[in-house]
Formats: structure tokens, C-alpha cells, sequence
């Protein structure tokens, strides 16, 4: 797990200046929050908007991102006013936390937008319960969310705006469909039911910590889409936080808040979050998980018996995530993991196809399907990741499963290779490129069309020119996937 993390690719630094920035983003809101006079409770408040509005906005563009942190705040504060003043509602105030959750999954739908939109609705509702917020803290709290927000949208796309220099990320929107057939609306009722069972269940077990449950139901379902990954993600959450609280009784406890040491281990978790976040979801969990229990220890309630409490609530609300997917319109692992491998398979195709075209001296740039395509193979690798994970006692689907990746990082490697060809003012274009191509574009439509044409490969004489090298490559990976690919929904591949 500590190679996976900090041996794992980081191309242009991506990740080390993501985190590097959220740090500086998250700073300078605590600060702005100091200066304005604001007490523990607000620089909190402020501390946790920055760090959602640097963490959970991704749209594809600068100015898409602009556009999604400018509105933050219009979703937040209305939450926000609401949580303060049910606090003394129980009912009304759970049923009200039921809607916020059921809409913020609900809003996934509209991509990236409503995802982060979501995200921070409940964030802003949990964090009301974490900190008690009351109606009379409200205007505290409303100014500390406009200035963190305003602090960290400052660094973001003024002090380090380093999207600028790189091309726009496509960021895959999930399966569509309608009604119950679209996986959103389903994940929308999964979520409330699973985020109900936490509640309920979480309250007889801690009548001031139950959110804990309903928190850990929440992030379970952030980025997951079928049963197989939600059930692996209940699995890392779990054991993050048991790790996490182990390191909190060795190190959090044992400060009782004092100040400086504190603020020096906020800053690695707020580094550790953010740099692990998109490798290893235990890594990011125990850095959240120590993070809480650094900020209790600021508001002078870090017991040893809390830290048991949280295992307690995080175990109650993993549970009733899986409890929700396994029962409540289940979504299967074969229907988002084929949906995403035929969305690869044609992002393939359209590479292959700009590819060409750029050899062939049209002015084309297929570097924007490069980055597309390295998008959806991590989306592959995650709907892929309850098949191939090591509890997995279905070792025929393993081996399966890993075949497909291996040859889906195989036909990347290709696309890769060409590309970089193709960028090559000296390559031309040579007529056997187009017959390549051709094979390339029929075996996509083999794969993704459902029909059960031959796929073989015919031998190839030595390719003259690494362009012609790596389509045959290509179209060698292509053929080898049709027997992975080609197996029925309840086969080893495909079924969970």
C-alpha cells in the first residue's frame, strides 16, 4: 500500500502540486478567518469550505471550475441555514438531512457540476452537526464560508492556476439512461435508504456523534457507481479509519491541541488528502480520519472513548451502504464495467482516427482523446476493482478481469506511442496507415457493436516505421480482447 502510494506515476507533478496548493489555499482561508475576528468555530468552518472548494470542484475547463466555486456558496449557506436552525428540530432536522443527501447524489447526473455542488451541500450540513452550529453562530459561519471560499478561489485561479498550462482533462459522466434505469437516480435512493439505516441506527448508539454514520454512508457513495465498487469502498473506508485512529491515539491524543504541533500535523493531512486521494482511498481516509481527530483535540474533546465512537459510527454507516446496494435496485458490476470498457473502446478508435489524420496532414490534435482516453481506463480500473480485489474468492473473474486491463493498458500504451508519431513533423503519412486504421476502426466495431466477427490479427511483414508498428500492436490487443469481452453477463468477467 506505501508503494502504491508514493511510487505511483505523477505525470507533470499533477498530484504533488494539487496538494501543495491546497495546502497554501487552506492556509491563507484560516488566516483571512483569524484576521476577521473569527472564533475557533468559524476558522473551522472556513478551514473545511476551502478545503471543499479546492477538493471536489473538476469540471473540464478554468472557467467551467470558476463557475462551479462561484456557486458553492449558493447551495451551502441555504443548507447551512437550515442545519442551524432544525438544531433543535431532531425530526424535522433528520428529515431534512435525508433530502439534502438524496439531492446531492440525485445531482450527479448533471457531471461534474452537480456532483461538486452536491458534495458541498452535505458537507455544509455535516459540518453544522460536527460543530453544533446554532442560528445565532449563522453570521459568523456565512462570513467565514464567503471568505474561505473567495481565499481559496484566489489561489486557485489567480496565485497558482497551473490548469492554464495543461489541456483540459475530460472528466467521463456516468452511464446515462432514464427514470430507475439511470444509475444516478438509483444511487440517489441507495443513498437516502442506506443514509436512513445510519441515522436511525446511529442515534441509539450516540445521540451527539450519529452523523459520523450517515457521513461514512455518504462518502462510501462518492465516485462509486455499482455494488462490486461500493462494496470495496465501504472496505477501504473501514480500514483507513481503523488505521487512522490508531495513529490518532499515538499522536493526537497525547497533544491535548496544543497549538503549534497541531497546526504542523492539520498541514500534512491536509497535504496527505489531497496527494493520496487519487491513488489510494485508505491512505486519503486515514489522513481525513486523523485530521478529525486533530480538530476535536482543538475544541478539547479528543477522548480515547471518541475515537472508539467513530470506529463504532464509520462500521454502522459502511454497513448500511452495503446493506442499500445489495437490496435497494442493485446495480450490477457487468452493467457499469461494460458500459466503461465500450466508451474506452471507442475513445480508441477516435484516437486511432486523429491519429492518422495528423499523419496524413490534416490539422488535427488527438492529444485531447489521449487525455479523454486515460480518463476512462481509470474509470475501467475502478467499476473493474471489486473483481480483481484480493478478498475476491472467485479466482476465474480475477484472472479474467486483470486480462482485460492488462490489454486495455496495452491498446494506451499503443495509442500513447502513435501519437507521440504522429506529433512528429517529420512523419508521413504512408498508405498502409489507412488499411491499419480501417482493421483498428472494425475490430472497435466488433467489440462495441455487439456482432461476432473474426478478429484475428493476419501476420503482419515487419513494420517499416514505428506509426505501422504500433497500430499492429494495436490491433493485436484489439483481437486479444474479444475472448474476455465475448463471454455471457453471468460469466467470470462480467458477473458480480
Amino acid at each position: 500500500m506505501l508503494k502504491r502510494v508514493f511510487v505511483a506515476p505523477d505525470p507533470g507533478r499533477v498530484r504533488l502540486r494539487f496538494a501543495a496548493r491546497a495546502v497554501v489555499g487552506i492556509g491563507l482561508a484560516v488566516v483571512v478567518c483569524g484576521l476577521a475576528g473569527h472564533s475557533l468555530v468559524g476558522a473551522v468552518t472556513g478551514g473545511l469550505a476551502a478545503l471543499l472548494a479546492l477538493f471536489t470542484v473538476t469540471d473540464a475547463t478554468v472557467r467551467g471550475q470558476a463557475v462551479t466555486t462561484a456557486l458553492l456558496p449558493a447551495v451551502g449557506l441555504p443548507v447551512l441555514a437550515a442545519a442551524a436552525e432544525l438544531h433543535a428540530h431532531p425530526v424535522a432536522r433528520d428529515l431534512t438531512f435525508l433530502a439534502v443527501i438524496g439531492a446531492g447524489v440525485y445531482a450527479r447526473r448533471w457531471g461534474p457540476r452537480g456532483h461538486s455542488l452536491g458534495v458541498f451541500a452535505f458537507m455544509t450540513f455535516f459540518v453544522a452537526q460536527f460543530l453544533h452550529a446554532t442560528s445565532d453562530r449563522l453570521p459568523e459561519l456565512y462570513a467565514a464560508v464567503l471568505l474561505s471560499v473567495a481565499t481559496a478561489a484566489a489561489v486557485r485561479f489567480g496565485l497558482w492556476c497551473y490548469e492554464r498550462r495543461l489541456p483540459p482533462a475530460p472528466v467521463p459522466a456516468p452511464p446515462a439512461g432514464s427514470g430507475l434505469a439511470r444509475v444516478t437516480t438509483r444511487q440517489a435512493v441507495q443513498a437516502t435508504v442506506g443514509a436512513a439505516f445510519a441515522l436511525v441506527v446511529g442515534q441509539l448508539l450516540s445521540g451527539d456523534r450519529w452523523y459520523w454514520a450517515v457521513g461514512a454512508t455518504w462518502w462510501v457513495f462518492v465516485n462509486t457507481t455499482s455494488r462490486g465498487e461500493t462494496l470495496v469502498r465501504g472496505f477501504r473506508r473501514v480500514l483507513g479509519t481503523v488505521i487512522g485512529i490508531g495513529l490518532g491515539l499515538l499522536v493526537a491524543v497525547p497533544l491535548h491541541g496544543a497549538g503549534l504541533p497541531t497546526a504542523v500535523l492539520l498541514t500534512a493531512c491536509v497535504f496527505g488528502i489531497f496527494y493520496t486521494a487519487a491513488v489510494s482511498y485508505t491512505w486519503m481516509m486515514l489522513c481525513v480520519t486523523v485530521l478529525a481527530e486533530l480538530l476535536y483535540g482543538l475544541l478539547g474533546v479528543l477522548t480515547p472513548g471518541l475515537l472508539a465512537l467513530r470506529l463504532a459510527e464509520t462500521g454502522i454507516g459502511a454497513l448500511g451502504a452495503v446493506l442499500a446496494v445489495l437490496f435497494v435496485l442493485p446495480v450490477t458490476t457487468h452493467t457499469t464495467t461494460d458500459a466503461w470498457i465500450q466508451r474506452a473502446l471507442r475513445c480508441v478508435h477516435a484516437c486511432t482516427a486523429e491519429a492518422a489524420a495528423r499523419l496524413a496532414g490534416a490539422d488535427a490534435d488527438p492529444a485531447p482523446r489521449v487525455a479523454e482516453l486515460e480518463q476512462l481506463l481509470a474509470r475501467v480500473r475502478l467499476s473493474v476493482a471489486p473483481l480483481v480485489h484480493p478478498l475476491n474468492p472467485m479466482l476465474g473473474r480475477k484472472r479474467r478481469a486483470r486480462r482485460v486491463l492488462t490489454l486495455l493498458d496495452d491498446c494506451a500504451r499503443e495509442i500513447r506511442g502513435l501519437v507521440a508519431v504522429a506529433a512528429d513533423p517529420e512523419a508521413s503519412h504512408d498508405a498502409r496507415l489507412a488499411a491499419a486504421c480501417w482493421r483498428v476502426e472494425a475490430a472497435v466495431e466488433a467489440l462495441t457493436g455487439g456482432t461476432h466477427g473474426d478478429l484475428t490479427v493476419t501476420d503482419h511483414p515487419p513494420a517499416e516505421g514505428p506509426a505501422l508498428a504500433h497500430l499492429h500492436g494495436l490491433e493485436r490487443a484489439l483481437a486479444a480482447l474479444a475472448t474476455p469481452l465475448r463471454t455471457p453477463p453471468g460469466s467470470p468477467l462480467v458477473g458480480a
